[in-house]
């Protein structure tokens, strides 16, 4: 293959890889209204929790924590990473994508546990009593 050759067919995998990403196919399915339905639910609990978020080394209060993990929800629905509330706890409500850090949760008096474990209990619950 000549070099002209190789630069023809480098110019059109990029431009078709260019175009398959404007397009907006992404790796992650389109997010259920099942999903959405469950998120909004538990984002309704940690609000309405006795729970601080800790976050980064800070302890928030409960709506603090909702319109946080919100933000994050609304910048990954965008840009549709999400499929499943599943890949909510785990992309989105699990750590800092700042420090890493994982984020935890403390209600009342009780040990901070991560964020994860609270969220995927609250789901559990929540598929249980419907």
């Amino acid at each position: 293959m000549n070099r002209l050759s190789r630069s023809v067919i480098l110019r059109w995998t990029t431009i078709a890889c260019g175009a398959l990403a404007a397009s907006g196919v992404a790796l992650a399915a389109e997010l259920s209204g099942t999903a959405q339905k469950e998120i909004t639910l538990l984002l309704d609990r940690i609000e309405a929790s006795n729970c601080h978020f800790g976050r980064n080394g800070s302890w928030y209060p409960p709506a603090e924590a909702r319109k946080h993990l919100q933000m994050k929800l609304d910048y990954m629905v965008k840009r549709n990473m999400l499929g499943s509330t599943e890949e909510f706890i785990s992309k989105a409500a699990t750590a800092s994508s700042v420090s890493g850090e994982a984020y935890q949760i403390r209600c009342g008096t009780q040990a901070p546990v991560a964020s994860a474990a609270w969220l995927t209990a609250e789901l559990k619950r929540l598929r249980t009593s419907t």
